[in-house]
Order: structure tokens, then sequence, then C-alpha cells
């Protein structure tokens, strides 16, 4: 009866939250990291991680999260493009990056990590971006 468990419960809703956040952010922007797909990086990563924990006794749980980031990185280079000889969707895979560092902290049961990085993850996304924008507006009239 694992899925009655209150805790799981609480670890897949800090998943959607942070999830549909980020996502939320990409969506706006256009970008094909969408509200969907980060919410499913975060739950997908915290259900491997908090599945390797229920093995700690016979298994050890940090070859798990190994396995997990592996993955990850398979997923987000499946983000980036050459296209006419520039590289995009970097920030998109960087953001797939940070979704599974979320999960992996929720699942590990360090909610205030995963919502940190979730507010950071946010602020890079918005703030940074405000910031790019405005110095090439600077620069073109320079």
């Amino acid at each position: 009866m694992e899925w009655l468990n209150i805790d799981f419960w609480l670890k897949v809703a800090l998943c959607i939250v942070c999830g549909t956040a980020v996502g939320l952010e990409r969506q706006l922007q256009r970008k094909p990291t969408d509200i969907r797909t980060c919410v499913l990086i975060c739950l997908g990563t915290m259900t491997f991680v908090y599945l390797g924990t229920l093995l700690a006794g016979n298994q050890d749980p940090t070859r798990v999260l190994g396995q997990v980031v592996t993955g990850i990185g398979f997923l987000g280079a499946g983000a980036i493009f050459n296209r006419e000889g520039l590289v995009v969707g970097l920030t998109s895979a960087s953001v797939v990056w940070m979704l599974a560092a979320i999960g992996a902290a929720v699942g590990l049961d360090r909610f205030g990590i995963g919502i940190t990085l979730t507010l950071v993850t946010l602020f890079v996304l918005i703030a940074l971006h405000w910031l790019e924008n405005n110095v090439l507006i600077l620069k073109k009239r320079a």
C-alpha cells in the first residue's frame, strides 16, 4: 500500500508545483520544454530517486541517482540543435538538468533544496533574460 503513503503524495505535489512553475516560464517563452514536459521530468526523476531510497537496505541508492543523471543527459542532448551554424536549445537542455536536480532533491526529502532550486532557476530564466535583452538594446544604441 505504498501508494497511500502521504510522504509520496507530498513529493508528487511538490514536483508538480515546481515543474509547473518552470514549465510555465518556458511555455510563455514558446520553448519546446513546456509545462507538461517540465512536470514529467521533475516527477520522473523524483520517482526514480524515491524508489532508489526504498531499496537502500539492499542496494546503493546513489547508483540510481547516477543513472538518472546519465539518462537526463541524453534527454537534454535531444533539445540541442544546430541550425545554420548556430547552436540552439542549450537553455532548454540546461532546464532539463535543473528539473532533474529539483526532482532528485524532492525524492531525497530535501524539499527546501527543491524549492530553492526552482526559485533560482526561475530567477535565471526571467531576470537574466531581461538583462540580456536590455544589454542588447543598450549595445545597439551605442
